[in-house]
């Protein structure tokens, strides 16, 4: 039991801030915050993640193209040009790779206005932070699984950033319901979002990329967004008039 429950809460940690912090804020900027919050989620964002951490900028960028470029060959993850989710993943990689070395280059649109910190970035990137996290996470199974099943988890926990990338840009554009008419494949996976924390509703955000709250009926629930309005009114963000 104490394995399923690390693995959930690692789960929504991580989750959390892929979509809060690297998502709405880096990629879309759907609401500002000062430079120590900033710093803040950055360092989050590394201990969540853990051995999967996702530098936000390269995020940012990639993410913006995904928007400018959906379902055309020039889309980082499109599931229209690959057979199965795993290529599609090999694909990401590529492109995340490309960014994070400057072998890759995107306009200025797609590079402006995103979280820098470079001491974290090194961090995180390094191998040696990857492998650390890596072993703590190993050990603990070491310390606390009681059945072979529960070591079926591990491997998902070492990807658990780029896994839930996957999830939303291959199932989110193959299945599902629409509201919105778009030219891209985007759906959303269900109007209840709790697996996913608002990602889910994939179609609503490609056809309102500014807007901070994923749920667009009155019957769709983004968890995030509530998330979100508290943070706007302790002030820790701001929220954008056009994200409401």
């Amino acid at each position: 039991m104490t394995i399923v429950l690390f693995f959930i809460a690692h789960w929504y940690l991580s989750l959390f801030v892929q979509t809060f912090y690297l998502h709405r804020y880096s990629a879309h900027r759907m609401f500002t915050m000062s430079p120590f919050w900033e710093k803040v989620f950055h360092v989050l964002t590394w201990l969540a993640q853990g051995s999967s951490y996702l530098n936000p900028a390269v995020y940012g960028m990639m993410h913006r193209a995904h928007h400018a470029f959906a379902d055309t060959e020039q889309d980082p993850h499109s599931p229209k040009y690959d057979d199965n989710p795993f290529r599609m993943m090999w694909k990401t990689a590529g492109w995340y790779n490309g960014l994070l070395y400057g072998e890759k280059k995107l306009d200025e649109r797609f590079t402006r206005d995103l979280p820098h910190w470079k001491t974290m970035e090194v961090i995180g990137e390094s191998w040696a932070s990857r492998i650390a996290w890596g072993l703590l996470y190993a050990a603990f199974y070491f310390a606390f699984a009681t059945a072979w099943w529960q070591w079926l988890l591990l491997p998902l926990q070492f990807v658990m950033g780029p896994l839930h990338g996957v999830i939303i840009n291959w199932y989110a554009h193959k299945y599902g319901y629409v509201n919105y008419p778009t030219d891209n494949t985007s759906r959303n996976l269900m109007p209840v979002d709790l697996l996913m924390m608002g990602e889910g509703l994939h179609n609503n955000h490609h056809t309102h990329a500014a807007r901070a709250n994923f749920g667009m009926r009155w019957w769709e629930f983004d968890p995030t967004w509530p998330v979100i309005r508290l943070l706007h009114a302790v002030g820790v963000i701001r929220l954008r008039k056009v994200a409401g």
